[in-house]
């Protein structure tokens, strides 16, 4: 980079620098690259300052000295991230540069100012990004500036002469106590888990839009209205919209003058209310309206839509809407039972019958969305680990769980279910084995599920097969998990003896990479629903905790299949059976050496384009154009 002139980049358009431990400068390169459009740094740990020659003008190296150019003609977005011990940026206000940039992210740095030539030169900065930057004290004198976002700055005191400034969000900075010169400023959002009192900044402007997530001391003192001490400085916007955990929120608009808020009291207006503000109602339910209402069609049966016998303790009583939110605020808090009874108004013994029944209609109705994939399913399947991951034929991954259950009503005691479950890299579950905790391994489990039989006898996994060699051998579709699992055939585990060879070494990279899909989808899943996680009491029934864990699976894949958009599962089985092997276990050892070679090839005839953890790292672009239970569990287990 150093010798761009020399070297064949001229119509690079994205870069991508990633993990520079050692370097301690910019390339000056970088200024000569005439087409570059976007760049992004990310890790570089030396780099303590960048001097002018980042910016060196194009005349230095022309044949006619008095062509002078703006350095970096085409960027429009440059992200520096992670360049933690950076503390100077030269750039003066006469250096022209970046003359069409309209985005600037920084992020964990130690700046203690932005060059002056920044705010003079680059005329079309659009949006400007600043997360965790130590010693910033004061950002000042942006003339162009339209939207500030400000995260984690701990030293940031002042935000002042920022004239077209419609946008500015701030979290976690806790010196901040000047905003001034913001006279175009129509939106402010504040963030900030801890804040009991609003800023006194608040009262010096006046807005269009503010948003506030503070704690929920803070939202009840709001909630309170015209006799609450933080009012004057809420009520400054036209609309204004605050949130605290679990759901709470208070809504203001002042012409004609409007307040709602559930703070009081989860419901307002009688039932359960909706609005047409997208994000309140997925901040309460955390799901899409869409997906509610599906949800809700989903278990809409006679011997529960039309029932009377559950009511809020006021006597109203709950309609289909009503139950369903009930439910799923049940399955999704951590509160306690009392908490939860006092913002619900629905008694504790009312929200547990209802989740049951909830939960037994999920069960009931809902069993299409976790099914084998079919054939189109399935290749997708392949094509993204293939893709992302660079583990060719690969179908998925597997992995084992316990979920430990609150203490129960019966004996106070705390149970635990083993789970097994199978799922592609957008965390969607495929197949779930549940039994409870005992004295079985994860071999055992494995060999008591339907899913390990169906795959021994080939009805699974029977697909395309992969040429791991010109006129070699094939390698059928398989699986991968970690090495607590058997090496099977289909089943492909990691190697485990030391000084592994170069082949090996790169297949444990993109399995280790690979693999992390089911952790994700693990984190996804208890995050969602941490009922499953916390102290809740829940009946002294095994087949009753069992099928709950197995609505929830069912409900994480619902919550994916509609709001990634993708097609509603069929409710018809998909036919994915073709053909019958039954391998040896050796072939096993050999299907995962062929792989290895496989994969020692494939990175060698693409020369250097992976990186340590196995997957690719050519650039985001590139990436981004390949992207666009058995009875155990009463039928999940298909």
């Amino acid at each position: 980079m150093m010798s761009s002139l020399v070297v064949p980049l001229k119509c690079l358009r994205i870069l991508f620098i990633h993990d520079l431990a050692c370097c301690r400068k910019l390339p000056d390169g970088l200024c000569q690259l005439p087409y570059l459009e976007f760049f992004q740094i990310n890790r570089a740990l030396a780099i303590k300052h960048v001097g002018p020659d980042f910016l060196q003008s194009y005349h230095h190296h022309s044949p006619r000295p008095s062509q002078v150019l703006a350095t970096f003609p085409r960027l429009h977005t440059m992200d520096l991230m992670g360049m933690m011990e950076w503390e100077e940026w030269e750039w003066e206000e006469q250096v022209e540069a970046f003359p069409i940039l309209q985005k600037l992210m920084l992020v964990s740095c130690k700046l203690k100012c932005l060059p002056p030539g920044l705010a003079s030169q680059a005329t079309t900065l659009n949006k400007l990004t600043i997360h965790y930057v130590e010693g910033l004290i004061s950002l000042e004198n942006f003339p162009y500036l339209v939207e500030l976002e400000v995260v984690g700055n701990l030293d940031l005191e002042r935000i002042t002469n920022f004239p077209k400034l419609q946008k500015l969000t701030i979290q976690d900075c806790p010196e901040l106590k000047v905003l001034e010169g913001v006279p175009a400023l129509q939106k402010l959002i504040f963030k900030d888990d801890d804040m009991e009192t609003l800023p006194e900044l608040m009262g010096g402007i006046n807005l269009t839009r503010f948003e506030l997530d503070c704690s929920l001391a803070l939202l009840t003192s709001i909630a309170a209205g015209q006799t609450g001490p933080e009012w004057d400085k809420f009520s400054r916007a036209e609309h204004a919209k605050a949130y605290a955990g679990e759901g709470r929120y208070v809504l203001y608009k002042a012409k004609p003058y409007n307040l709602e808020t559930n703070v009081s009291s989860f419901m307002s207006r009688g039932a359960l209310s909706y609005s047409d503000d997208a994000r309140r109602f997925e901040y309460v339910f955390k799901v899409t309206s869409k997906t509610f209402s599906y949800i809700c069609s989903l278990v809409k049966v006679p011997s529960w839509e039309y029932t009377d016998s559950y009511t809020f303790v006021d006597g109203r009583v709950l309609s289909l809407e009503d139950k369903v939110a009930v439910a799923l605020r049940r399955l999704y808090s951590t509160e306690p039972s009392e908490t939860l009874e006092s913002s619900l108004g629905v008694n504790e013994s009312t929200i547990l019958l209802v989740t049951e029944r909830f939960v037994a209609a999920v069960y009931e109705r809902g069993m299409h969305h976790v099914h084998w994939p079919d054939s189109s399913k399935m290749d997708k399947i392949k094509y993204m680990l293939g893709n992302i991951h660079n583990m060719h034929n690969c179908c998925g991954v597997i992995h084992t769980t316990h979920v430990p259950f609150g203490p129960n009503y019966g004996h106070g005691k705390t149970e635990n279910i083993i789970m097994q479950y199978f799922v592609d890299p957008e965390m969607r579950f495929w197949n779930i084995h549940l039994t409870s905790a005992g004295s079985m391994d994860q071999l055992s489990i494995l060999q008591n599920s339907k899913f390990f039989k169906e795959c021994e006898k080939g009805a699974h996994l029977n697909g395309s097969k992969l040429k791991a060699y010109l006129d070699g051998p094939e390698v059928g579709e398989y699986i991968i998990g970690d090495e607590g699992y058997p090496l099977l055939p289909w089943r492909i585990t990691p190697y485990q003896q030391e000084d592994l060879s170069d082949s090996k070494a790169e297949f444990n990279r993109r399995h280790s990479s690979a693999t992390s899909c089911a952790l994700k989808a693990l984190a996804r899943f208890e995050d969602t629903w941490s009922c499953l996680q916390g102290e809740t009491r829940w009946p002294d029934n095994l087949d009753t905790l069992e099928m709950m864990l197995g609505a929830c699976c069912l409900l994480h894949n619902i919550v994916i299949d509609m709001e990634d958009d993708a097609a509603m599962p069929s409710v018809k089985r998909g036919d994915y059976c073709k053909e019958v092997r039954q391998l040896a276990n050796e072939y096993a050892v050999r299907a995962r050496d062929m792989l290895s070679q496989y994969f020692l090839i494939d990175r060698s005839s693409k020369s250097g384009e992976y990186n340590d953890e196995g997957t690719s790292s050519v650039s985001g672009a590139e990436k981004k154009e390949t992207r666009s239970t058995d009875k155990n569990i009463r039928g999940i287990d298909d």
